[in-house]
């Protein structure tokens, strides 16, 4: 039995989660499941095949502690997690996966006395990756450091061609503009070696990260293609010839590297020390709480506990996973500092939803492509993140569709010109790195007129919406600078 008391085990046992089940024609069916009933199913989803029960109890602790700590994640959808490779793939359970749930029932990788943030990898290639290097943003933290993983060893070797059309194809799911893709070329690597950037000749943004590239490939075509993003790139003509080694982000524990290892005799103590150096195994902490006038009162932060409804809500897609935390801060961060612009109560909480594809986004919104965001029955939805990122409007992609949320109550029946007014003109007054005001390319002549409704809500072309745009903020600001407060503008 692993440390800690028998009747928090059983009380973990009793643990339920939501589990949102995909089905073949779009939608969820929700079931509720005890918690070490899920555990076996996804250990029957995500280990190696014939791991020894080391490999199993660890990552069970793993995949355990992963679910605790984003129990939430589709708290927009109505429930807990997915059975997809967005969160935790779930299959049938076996007896090797029953026992090593049942072995390792309750027990959690701690951090500071609660469930740790861990990621995990079908196999890291060698080498650990950071973080922040898939995800933009994340945190780096001291338990799931970068280095050379020789259990891994950089299994499993692959290749892949991809014709320069099929990669267009996925670049152009992904937000990518442009012709044709003239040429790719890797531009850097960081210091795992995997790939950083890659120069995209002909499209618009002309990069794109190593990751977003194999996202939106996976999305597009398939995963099985560029498998992690530690590749070498070759061209024949129209075909790109990928060499990579690896299977997954790379961040946090590897499943292949942790087979080897049990296979060698380590046990899943040692196995998880190695890959989440720090960090503490057991039960979630016990804290106490003092009454007056009498002995504390203990109060137990356990798996069963639900948690608090978070002040962000937001729906990733699964390539972007890893920027949860980072995205919710930002959007708390613009969301509380346009309260204090507007005058208005910060609203709370807030949902926002970044599409995969700039089709998805179309779809979901009505919108083209070209708006980036759109505020649609009171949820924030945005275009993809590399999109957005390479663009440079993420920050105030966000903060536009957060002043439309802030201020429709007020202007709500306004014309289009006041409510998109008042949006670029709040969005837009933070300055971007370096101190260069955020303000639209075109610049309206000094008597040009208001936009009309359809030229900004039907736009033709990203052009027109730009010239739109910017005649909608010059009479907003003009009536601004008259001494008018944003209320009052029509």
């Amino acid at each position: 039995m692993w440390r800690g008391s028998v009747a928090l085990a059983q009380q973990a046992r009793s643990a339920t989660i939501r589990i949102g089940f995909a089905r073949p024609g779009g939608g969820y069916t929700i079931e509720t499941l005890p918690t070490e009933t899920y555990v076996a199913r996804v250990l029957a989803g995500e280990a190696l095949r014939d791991s020894r029960p080391a490999a199993l109890e660890a990552l069970a602790i793993t995949l355990r502690t992963f679910a605790e700590a984003n129990r939430g994640r589709h708290r927009a959808d109505g429930f807990d997690l997915c059975d997809q490779t967005h969160c935790q793939v779930v299959r049938a359970a076996t007896a090797a996966t029953e026992r090593a749930a049942q072995a390792t029932a309750g027990r959690l990788l701690l951090r500071d006395g609660a469930p740790a943030s861990v990621y995990y990898s079908a196999s890291c290639g060698g080498h650990t990756e950071l973080p922040s290097n898939v995800w933009p943003g994340a945190e780096d933290p001291p338990f799931m450091p970068s280095r050379v993983d020789d259990a891994c060893a950089g299994t499993p070797a692959w290749t892949a061609s991809l014709d320069a059309s099929d990669l267009m194809k996925a670049l152009r799911e992904a937000g990518f503009r442009g012709r044709r893709l003239e040429e790719m070329t890797i531009a850097g690597r960081n210091s795992s070696g995997r790939v950083a950037r890659l120069r995209l000749r002909g499209l618009t943004p002309d990069t794109i990260s190593g990751q977003d590239l194999r996202v939106a490939v996976g999305r597009t075509l398939g995963w099985q293609h560029i498998k992690s993003t530690a590749f070498d790139l070759h061209r024949s003509g129209d075909v790109y010839r990928f060499e990579g080694h690896g299977s997954g982000h790379g961040v946090g524990f590897c499943v292949i590297g942790s087979a080897h290892l049990a296979e060698a005799g380590e046990g899943a103590e040692a196995i998880l020390a190695r890959y989440f150096p720090g960090l503490t195994i057991g039960p979630p902490e016990v804290r106490t709480t003092a009454a007056p006038k009498s002995v504390a009162k203990p109060t137990l932060t356990a798996p069963s506990a639900v948690p608090p409804r978070p002040d962000v809500v937001v729906s990733l897609p699964a390539g972007d996973e890893g920027e949860r935390q980072s995205i919710a801060r930002l959007a708390a961060r613009e969301r509380d500092d346009l309260a204090r612009a507007l005058s208005v109560p910060a609203p709370s909480p807030i949902t926002l939803r970044v599409h995969a594809t700039t089709d998805e986004y179309e779809h979901s919104t009505g919108y083209a492509w070209f708006t980036s965001g759109a505020l649609i029955d009171g949820e924030l939805h945005l275009l993809p993140l590399a999109v957005l990122r390479d663009r440079g409007v993420l920050e105030r992609t966000i903060r536009h569709e957060l002043v439309h949320l802030m201020t429709d109550e007020a202007l709500g029946h306004r014309p289009a010109w006041v409510r998109e007014g008042a949006a670029i003109y709040f969005a837009g007054e933070r300055p971007i790195p370096g101190g260069v005001p955020q303000r639209p390319a075109f610049r309206p002549e000094p008597r040009a007129s208001c936009p009309s409704d359809a030229e900004l809500l039907h736009p033709v072309s990203v052009g027109a919406l730009s010239n739109a745009y910017a005649r909608a903020r010059a009479c907003f600001a003009k009536q601004m600078a008259a001494g008018k407060d944003w209320k009052d503008v029509r």
